[in-house]
């Protein structure tokens, strides 16, 4: 019985031994120094970004079936915190980093790159069926989204609309689109209590899609995919004018104050890891074409072959 007890518990010692080296030889490389380094590239942040992220992700695994890419969708301020944390080599967002988050940074001695990978324009949305609401002004939003402005119902926004209460969707707190919304339209007020937040775009739409009084924001893109189930509307831009969000507006600018750049931020010091440099290498060489393909604005391609050669540089490349 002993002897069978012994060939059983030797047995089982080696099955672990033989798993642990099979785990370690799919998580990870050997960088040429001896030394290994994970295979698997870790990105979290921007819902905005996410779309544009995922499209090059899904590419870039089909061309390298032994490439993992793992992106996580914690929002702009989330993504960041697992970035400081060390959690992450890429950070998506759709704000510039804040200098709290730059401070912290600094003190983890991790140094970065920001890179612009394409345009956005955050687009103001409301129910297909809402046959009212033809454009607003930011003033108008500002009251509106304020939790000291007074509105309850579409008539409190302006004279001539209906008596029904409005139903308010917004992005999460950790989200860049609700900063960035935040600084444009509320200034130092608060938002209102009831809005109803999520982390998630796709729940947004569905809450604007299922009420006939809601309306929400988010990136051009997630209307863009949904824009036989949403309604957008004009805002007036600095020029007076009422503008629709499309892609020759947010590139010119006209669509403003809404138009905005969407980065991604790269640790350094993981370019040294071959599976992040040559990941991000790919992201850039076709971040213009994903970004237009999922509903974004490309940026100019001298912009990209810049950030490319920054990355070759800190690659050692």
């Amino acid at each position: 019985m002993k002897s069978k007890s012994l060939i059983l518990t030797l047995g089982m010692s080696l099955l672990l031994v033989l798993l642990a080296a099979c785990g370690n030889a799919e998580g990870s490389e050997n960088n040429g120094d001896g030394e290994e380094s994970t295979k698997e590239i870790m990105v979290d942040g921007s819902s905005t970004v996410f779309p544009i992220m995922e499209a090059v992700a899904e590419e870039y695994q089909a061309a390298n079936p032994e490439a993992r890419v793992n992106i996580g969708v914690s929002g702009s301020g989330g993504g960041f915190e697992k970035f400081i944390a060390g959690e992450t080599h890429i950070s998506n967002a759709s704000r510039p980093i804040k200098e709290d988050e730059k401070a912290l940074l600094e003190e983890n001695g991790i140094e970065y790159t920001e890179i612009e990978v394409a345009l956005d324009g955050l687009s103001i949305v409301v129910n297909k069926e809402n046959d009212w609401v033809d454009q607003l002004t930011v003033e108008e939003l500002t009251k509106m989204w304020s939790e000291d402005g007074g509105v309850k119902t579409w008539a409190d926004v302006r004279e001539g609309w209906p008596e029904k209460e409005i139903k308010f969707y917004s992005p999460g707190a950790d989200s860049g689109t609700f900063d960035y919304f935040s600084e444009v339209v509320l200034g130092d007020a608060q938002i209102r209590q009831d809005a109803s937040l999520s982390e998630d775009d796709n729940v947004l739409v569905q809450g604007v899609t299922g009420s006939l009084n809601g309306i929400s924001y988010f990136g051009y893109a997630y209307y863009a995919e949904n824009k036989d189930n949403l309604k957008v509307v004009p805002i007036v831009n600095s020029d007076g004018e009422a503008v629709t969000p499309s892609q020759e507006t947010i590139q010119s600018g006209e669509y403003n104050p809404f138009s905005r750049p969407l980065f991604i931020y790269v640790k350094n010091e993981a370019l040294q890891n071959d599976s992040v440099y040559e990941f991000t290498k790919y992201t850039l060489e076709n971040a213009g074409e994903m970004a237009k393909a999922v509903g974004y604005v490309a940026k100019p391609e001298s912009k990209y072959e810049e950030a490319l050669q920054k990355i070759d540089e800190l690659a050692g490349k």
